[in-house]
């Protein structure tokens, strides 16, 4: 395997060809401090076996704050925290690259009072906030603040300093003519639109030399109106010349959902779809390259180096899903990848100034994100420390297979029944929409586990109070997941009305060309939609009572169904709550009138579930102990559902004993 390979950047020796690119925590405190987070965090990851962690960009002034809790840099009393980091990387293994970014124009005035600056006066079309023209002593101000951070890093034990020039940050709202429209030196021509860069380059060059420095650069714009490909060429070769030892290499830019698609991918995007724009740098520089871009298996970022597409890859959101990534591409670890969904949870939550979570893997950026939790079953010693228990789940969905998962890892007795023939719980609904093939990493890791583990499966199976307990479990994991809701308005039609997941399991129940309502527009309103509409053709539309359409999507995601929905004719109605559906109309509530929208063909109710509970009286007339995962406890999503499994499961160990058991050693005399 190319991956496999060790490799070389200027100074630097690689033990393989993978690199975790730089994506932001929201870990360390609101003062800028890093935290035993971040050492947790990136200290795994380079135990799982990546041969560079370049950490999240990191602040470089008081007033260019990216988020809330971002790592900062602009005073000497952040070195102590990052070196730690810096001990944690190299303890695992990896070389720590420490990345440093002001984000001009996309700064926001929410995040403690940024004032957003940028080349020439502009708007941010996301935020519609205005950002002024830099000053020329501010210029100067901002390029040796990124020395002195430079400066930091190197104190700190870093191995090598990465500018963040790409991502439609200040460096690049320099370089692009869309935005740059000075007439000083720093405008005009590439070689004037790239000199706030490679000035600083040349800064941070002469007072630090042996310090390695490294660049990402956005490939290309995707928009009209920025800068070519010959100008990259041109940009990257002038790094080249002025000692940069790599550059790596992403695309697109976050000043808006549409673009920033580009650089946080939804699951829509072809992997390694960077490659037509990267290849031409990648062949024009003689230094080392690192190409990003929705790499979620070994055999993606292997295709890159056989392509020459770059020297190495940055896997990014890949590693969030799962730490251990590389040592299990190299087969290392004996185990499945947890594979990324591109579902962008994690970059949402940054947008919404929150803590970084993986909707695959919970436990991302806590103590339990080690290997000997995720993958109890690889631990030297199986044996429980409490002694082995029966465990039994009911409910063959995510949440209770990941529940047995890690049960049966620990080294307990599980048996998992399910009532439906087929276990998968609401897999096949989040495979029915299009381009959500990915979706099915969430099962194929959990249940290719649960079959090595030797677990057994029924099927078909409807519990009762004898059948648990003739089973004789020490806990029920009770995981029978969620139920359609009932229309909660008054429904007098005879218009056909399915609920959208059956119109999403069986489609042929939708009439090809059918005028179609879709009462409710939350993500499983509008992938309704998205998919009627890609696979029958339908004329759909989407009555939303809130303001905001499937608010619960991370908004480059969003984006892109609501574009494609357009793009199908689909009408969109928000801000308009259902009172009613009365013959062949549905009233609804629109800017305080009550207002008709035909109901067409068919009527489909997206409002979403309520948990099924059903089995409890069976579980309590069992006399069983059980506890609650997924959405029978709580309704919520992959994320919530696969942390119930996984942290009730660790927890078997900690419950409380037998009852009688617990009253009689409290009631002992020797207490």
């Amino acid at each position: 395997m190319l991956i496999a390979q060790p490799g070389r950047m200027g100074p630097l020796k690689l033990r393989n060809r993978i690199i975790m690119g730089p994506m932001g925590t929201n870990y360390g405190t609101t003062d800028g401090f890093s935290t035993e987070r971040d050492k947790f965090y990136y200290g795994e990851r380079a135990r799982g076996g990546a041969a560079m962690i370049i950490t999240e960009a990191m602040v470089i002034q008081p007033g260019a704050r990216n988020h809330t809790n971002s790592l900062c840099l602009f005073h000497d009393r952040y070195i102590p925290g990052l070196a730690g980091i810096v001990d944690a990387i190299h303890d695992g293994g990896a070389l720590a690259v420490g990345q440093i970014n002001h984000r001009g124009a996309l700064l926001k005035r929410s995040v403690l009072g940024m004032e957003p600056v940028t080349a020439s006066d502009w708007h941010n079309p996301n935020t519609g906030e205005p950002a002024r023209a830099i000053t020329l002593p501010e210029i100067d101000a901002v390029q040796h603040a990124f020395l002195d951070s430079a400066r930091r890093l190197y104190r700190a034990g870093y191995d090598a300093v990465e500018l963040h020039a790409a991502n439609g940050y200040l460096f690049q709202q320099f370089l692009s003519p869309r935005i740059n429209r000075r007439e000083d030196r720093y405008g005009g021509p590439i070689e004037n639109r790239m000199r706030l860069l490679t000035e600083t380059v040349a800064l941070i060059r002469g007072e630090l030399p042996g310090f390695p420095l490294m660049v990402r650069v956005s490939a290309t714009e995707y928009c009209e109106g920025g800068y070519t490909e010959q100008d990259m060429i041109a940009l990257c070769q002038a790094l080249e010349r002025a000692g940069v030892i790599a550059i790596d290499m992403s695309g697109g830019t976050n000043e808006s959902p549409e673009l920033s698609r580009y650089c946080i991918q939804p699951p829509s995007f072809a992997r390694r779809f960077l490659e037509p724009y990267a290849r031409p740098i990648a062949k024009a520089v003689g230094i080392p390259t690192v190409m990003a871009g929705r790499v979620i298996d070994p055999a993606d970022a292997e295709g890159i180096l056989q392509a020459g597409s770059a020297d190495f890859v940055a896997v990014c959101r890949a590693l969030v899903a799962d730490a251990w990534w590389p040592r299990k591409a190299f087969g290392e670890i004996k185990t499945p990848i947890r594979k990324c969904i591109s579902c962008n949870v994690c970059y949402e939550r940054l947008t919404l100034e929150r803590d970084v979570a993986c909707v695959t893997n919970p436990m991302v950026g806590l103590e339990y994100e080690r290997i000997e939790t995720a993958e109890p079953q690889l631990r030297k010693n199986a044996s429980p420390p409490s002694g082995r228990k029966r465990i039994l789940v009911l409910g063959a969905g995510v949440a209770g297979v990941e529940a047995a998962r890690v049960a049966a890892g620990l080294g307990h007795q599980v048996e998992i029944w399910e009532k439906a023939a087929r276990p998968g719980g609401q897999m096949p609904l989040a495979l029915a929409a299009p381009d959500k093939a990915d979706v099915a990493g969430v099962w194929t890791y959990r249940w290719e586990q649960i079959e090595r583990l030797g677990v057994p499966v029924r099927t078909g199976v409807n519990a009762s109070a004898e059948s648990i307990r003739d089973f004789q479990p020490d806990l029920v994991v009770v995981a029978t997941g969620a139920k359609p809701r009932s229309l909660p308005f008054p429904v007098k039609t005879n218009v056909p009305l399915l609920h959208a997941w059956d119109a999403l399991l069986e489609q042929d129940r939708v009439p090809h060309g059918a005028r179609v309502a879709i009462i409710g527009g939350g993500m499983v309103g509008i992938e309704t939609a998205d998919t009627l509409i890609h696979y029958r053709g339908v004329k759909a539309t989407v009555i939303e009572g809130l303001p905001v359409i499937a608010k619960e999507m991370a908004r480059n995601n969003r984006y892109d169904v609501l574009t494609r929905l357009a793009k199908g004719g689909a009408r969109v109605i928000t801000s308009a709550p259902v009172e009613s559906v009365e013959g062949d109309r549905i009233w609804a509530m629109v800017a305080g009138a009550r207002t008709r929208v035909e109901a067409g063909d068919l009527i489909i109710s997206a409002i979403g579930p309520v948990p099924n509970r059903d089995i409890l009286p069976e579980v309590e007339r069992a006399g069983a102990a059980y506890v609650l995962a997924g959405d029978c406890n709580q309704i919520g999503d992959f994320l919530t559902a696969i942390r119930d499994g996984w942290m009730l499961a660790l927890a078997v160990d900690m419950r409380l004993p037998d009852s009688r058991l617990w009253k009689a050693a409290v009631n002992s005399p020797t207490l």
